[in-house]
């Protein structure tokens, strides 16, 4: 008796008895089927139909009370959204690329060249919704004897795969994150000669397939694979840098790409977060850049923090990653130092409040960035370096109820500032409020209205002077 698969989504029943008074043959197949055999069933959906999958779409929601379908009528493909996801249709189909894009010229076809034409065998597995074969699985490239062994191969040569659709070498390097499975040598020795076709593959695309990747629970899997392959060179050149170990004499520094890799991996066991994960990924950065040679002392990579910093928003750019969280990443890689610069005794408190002023609500998450970059094998050095940071985080934490810094603002604004003297948005303002701010944080004054008023009236002659 052939397997079938037990299908939870509310939708899947009723699409399938809409299929049988058609008249047409449909299918869930792709991620939804991968998953549901995993026990982890997901919200988007993907639908198979044997005839004209937008005609089919366009029934489902007249029935269904949805009117925002969205067609693709080039594409053969027609959109549902639903509360907790989407639902994509389409007509089975066959397709052919040309060597100039991934638009594919698509033709109708059945569901064994449909299925045919999929990325992984893990994908190209596809399970009936007509009721009298409700579940009943397609399985014909063995995808779910692959999912079991936790391989990742295609169901076709993976050289066509990949040079019909190169977004799919990225995607190896995801489903190998986000299934924990091996790539078989042929798609990976595959994915290495056809990296270059990335090129006609849109940044965003690729941006996304990134980000996707950055999401799973081990990203240093697909990371490491991508290094292996020399697809990073080509997509993320900046990290693929970070490779190597410096030596000179008796001197060895940790290479930096494994290194970061493990702090990602940290990073990603405590949060969920891509952003904070993205800073772990970029933090040393710029040390390629800054490496130097100091006799007596080994290899040092000063300023590297401030230089990566400046490097996140070109890379952002280039990435096409969502600018808004330019500032996040940049903030973090330039403070991942500053906590352990606070572990002596004899650090002021204020110190400790301008690293509270400069990081604002997003302390602990540099807290947590800082304990990931804990990468060493000697378990002296690690109980050291973890005992560090609990004093750190003591220290603050006493400033913090002390002096209340989080999202702390001076009592002054720059533009009571420009009130006062008559004068309008010029960087002596912005001198003017941070010599205010700098007496703040070291304690010369409270951070107190009246206090900030005369201090500023107190040293508005010395700035002036010094303008």
């Amino acid at each position: 008796m052939k397997k079938k698969l037990s299908m939870h989504h509310r939708l899947l029943r009723r699409i399938g008895e809409i299929a049988d008074k058609e008249n047409v043959k449909a299918f869930v197949v792709g991620g939804y089927v991968r998953d549901e055999l995993l026990g982890n069933p997901g919200k988007d959906i993907d639908i198979v139909v044997l005839g004209k999958g937008i005609a089919f779409a366009s029934v489902v929601a007249r029935v269904l009370g949805v009117k925002d379908i969205v067609t693709f009528p080039k594409f053969g493909t027609a959109m549902l959204p639903t509360a907790d996801g989407k639902i994509e249709f389409v007509g089975a189909r066959k397709e052919s690329y040309s060597q100039s894009s991934r638009k594919p010229a698509v033709e109708e076809g059945t569901l064994e060249e449909d299925l045919s034409r999929r990325d992984f065998t893990v994908n190209a597995i596809a399970a009936a919704l007509n009721n009298e074969s409700f579940g009943s699985i397609v399985d014909p490239w063995n995808g779910q004897k692959d999912l079991g062994k936790k391989i990742l191969r295609t169901p076709l040569d993976p050289g066509e795969t990949f040079d019909d659709d190169p977004l799919r070498i990225m995607r190896a390097m995801r489903f190998a994150s986000q299934l924990d499975c091996n790539v078989e040598k042929g798609v990976l020795r595959a994915a290495e000669e056809m990296r270059e076709r990335l090129a006609i593959v849109s940044r965003e695309r690729i941006g996304d397939e990134f980000l996707k990747l950055m999401a799973t629970e081990r990203p240093s899997t697909g990371l490491n694979l991508m290094f292996e392959t020399k697809v990073l060179d080509i997509v993320f050149p900046e990290v693929a840098q970070l490779s190597g170990v410096d030596q000179r004499k008796d001197h060895h520094h940790k290479d930096v790409f494994l290194h970061t890799l493990k702090v990602v991996d940290n990073v990603s066991a405590a949060t969920q977060d891509v952003w904070l994960r993205m800073t772990a990924l970029l933090h040393d950065i710029a040390k390629p850049r800054t490496k130097a040679f100091k006799e007596g002392i080994g290899w040092t990579f000063h300023g590297h923090e401030e230089i990566g910093a400046r490097m996140v928003k070109p890379i952002f750019r280039r990435m096409k990653f969502p600018l808004e969280h330019v500032s996040y990443v940049e903030k973090m890689v330039r403070l991942h130092l500053r906590p352990m610069a606070l572990v002596d005794e004899g650090v002021t408190d204020s110190a400790v409040r301008r690293l509270l002023f400069e990081a604002g609500e997003d302390i602990d998450d540099l807290m947590i960035l800082c304990r990931a970059d804990i990468t060493s094998k000697n378990p002296r050095l690690v109980s050291q370096v973890r005992n560090n940071y609990d004093r750190v985080a003591a220290k603050m934490a006493e400033v913090e109820e002390k002096d209340k810094m989080r999202n702390w603002q001076p009592a002054l604004r720059g533009d009571e500032i420009m009130q006062i003297f008559g004068i309008g948005e010029s960087p002596l303002v912005g001198k003017l409020k941070q010599a205010v701010v700098d007496a703040i944080l070291d304690g010369k004054i409270p951070n107190e209205h009246g206090p900030a008023i005369d201090y500023l009236m107190s040293i508005k002659d010395e700035v002036l002077r010094s303008k």
